[in-house]
């Protein structure tokens, strides 16, 4: 009886785990109350190894949880905030609209409207020289309407907001068409996750914006040995559970050097806390969501542009043998072909005329975010992960001799292995840190 109860125990802190990494502004209301409910019950216990190992700090309140999630690359932009409706992308002004949206938040009373939101964010565009010179807010523009909206729906999404009366949609079309909204004041002082307040930070210029922003999540610098080793270990385990992999490549020597001796500890600490499953090959480190239930972005991934990441992914695949770059154009005009061949069964709303250009940004842009290439300034690297969706003749019953099996590893000892589907899994956005 005590270990089917040490087993439970274990099961349900995972659980509580999993979905404070999948949603570090975890609301106690609405579709995640029952994992709030988990993440309450066993808080000291996931406190106490966050604080040790990945050195992430829980704040557990009556609203919310809030896992204050400092990324190991700060630089990585290619997991941005997503519309909850559409999945559209946050770009750099709609962030600047989140942050002023904060901002006006802080002031108001328990509720407030989409209108006198909107009104205050235009007063903190005419204030401010720099916001001005980088572009003006104006209510009567429809696209900036809609990226308030985008910016809205987010918070609503977090629970930041909780929508009384009204639809944002209507405030697109026509701004005197309102919506009332319920603020949660907690959820609001949650949202920023700093170390440093940014008003503590000396003004500087903006072209030290770099500067600044790393001031402010800045952490204490190791001074002795046994620190650095501490630090290092926090950078690895935020690593391997904030990426969908890790390559070996990408780590400084010393970080290397640590998980070459450490990996079996590091390793058993992941999957005893969470339930994923470590997947190590010649070329990197990943941790494998087997329940799929972590995975932000899916792969493969129904619909028009989850089939065609599937296909340019395989198309790619082939290149990555023997280290190849490949050319913009060269992505695009396999995407054009590929848009010919499957256009009976492909969405009509993304196959007009030019729709080439759109597909293979967002293909890409998806292939990168699960580190399955990268960018570089001669063109498309594919990283050694996206040899599993290489195409590969089967032998035996399987099929015969020569036809293709799509999705399949590739033979030898650097292929990943993995699922059926050989998805890598993705981890959350960065909407919350």
């Amino acid at each position: 009886m005590t270990r089917a109860l040490e087993a439970q125990e274990r099961h349900e802190r995972q659980r509580a785990l999993r979905a404070l990494l999948r949603h570090p502004l975890l609301p106690a209301a609405g579709a995640h109350a029952a994992s709030f409910l988990l993440v309450r019950r066993h808080a000291a216990a996931l406190r106490a190894w966050l604080a040790r190992y990945p050195r992430w700090s829980l704040l557990v309140e009556p609203e919310q949880a809030r896992l204050r999630k400092t990324p190991a690359d700060l630089a990585d932009g290619t997991r941005p905030a997503l519309d909850p409706h559409h999945g559209t992308p946050f770009t750099r002004r709609r962030y600047v609209l989140l942050c002023l949206a904060l901002l006006a938040l802080e002031g108001e009373d328990r509720q407030t409207t989409l209108g006198r939101l909107a009104e205050r964010m235009v007063g903190y565009f005419a204030d401010d020289p720099a916001l001005t010179r980088a572009g003006a807010f104006e209510l009567d523009v429809q696209d900036q309407r809609r990226d308030l909206v985008h910016v809205v729906r987010l918070l609503l999404d977090l629970r930041v907001l909780t929508r009384v009366a009204g639809e944002e949609q209507g405030f697109i079309a026509d701004q005197r068409r309102d919506v009332l909204y319920s603020v949660s004041r907690p959820a609001v002082a949650a949202m920023l996750n700093v170390r440093r307040g940014p008003s503590t930070l000396e003004a500087t210029d903006a072209a030290d914006l770099a500067a600044r922003l790393a001031g402010i999540v800045e952490e204490l610098a190791p001074e002795t040995d046994d620190a650095r080793n501490q630090a290092l270990r926090a950078r690895l385990f935020r690593r391997l559970l904030d990426d969908p992999v890790v390559y070996y490549e990408d780590l400084a020597p010393e970080e290397r050097a640590y998980l070459t001796t450490q990996r079996p500890f590091v390793v058993d600490e992941i999957e005893r806390a969470t339930g994923l499953v470590a997947e190590a090959r010649r070329e990197g480190l990943a941790m494998v969501d087997p329940d799929e239930e972590l995975s932000d972005l899916a792969m493969p991934e129904e619909g028009t542009e989850g089939h065609l990441t599937l296909l340019v992914a395989e198309w790619l695949a082939g290149r990555a043998r023997d280290g190849r770059l490949v050319g913009r154009a060269a992505v695009e005009q396999r995407v054009a072909e590929l848009v010919a061949e499957h256009r009976g069964r492909w969405r009509k709303a993304a196959l007009g005329a030019g729709a080439e250009v759109e597909l293979t940004d967002r293909a890409l842009d998806r292939l990168s975010a699960l580190r399955l290439l990268r960018w570089t300034p001669a063109g498309v690297a594919p990283l050694p992960a996206i040899a599993r969706y290489a195409v590969v003749a089967p032998s035996g019953p399987s099929g015969p001799a020569g036809a293709p099996r799509s999705g399949a590893p590739l033979a030898g000892p650097s292929a990943p292995a993995g699922r059926a589907d050989g998805a890598p899994r993705a981890r959350t956005p960065r909407k919350t840190r």
